[in-house]
């Protein structure tokens, strides 16, 4: 399975399971909004940052409504980052059932 609810990374946050939690939106969207302890590497940099990722830990990839993330997953894979997985509806569907605090956009 490639995607992961944001139900599942809350639970993964709040029982502080061992995961890197990647935001590929552009600095201007981190700006308004992100995530508690995401790392920002903007979609078009993943490639030349590769050196950056670890590709036996877990990674958990969003955007801003999954599907750019779900891009970068499917390019990890082909790139041997195995346990990368999207984050289903991105940081607009955390906004929405988890954390409503946080600013959609």
């Amino acid at each position: 399975m490639f995607d992961v609810s944001v139900q599942e990374l809350k639970q993964k946050i709040d029982t502080k399971e061992d995961f890197l939690l990647l935001d590929i939106r552009e600095p201007f969207e981190y700006d308004i909004c992100r995530l508690p302890g995401a790392k920002l590497i903007p979609m078009g940099e993943i490639p030349r940052r590769l050196n950056e990722l670890d590709d036996k830990r877990e990674m958990i990839i969003y955007c801003h409504a999954g599907v750019r993330s779900a891009r970068v997953v499917y390019w990890l894979k082909q790139n041997g980052f195995d346990n990368a997985k999207n984050l289903s509806g991105g940081i607009d569907a955390w906004s929405c059932l988890i954390d409503p605090s946080v600013p959609r956009y």
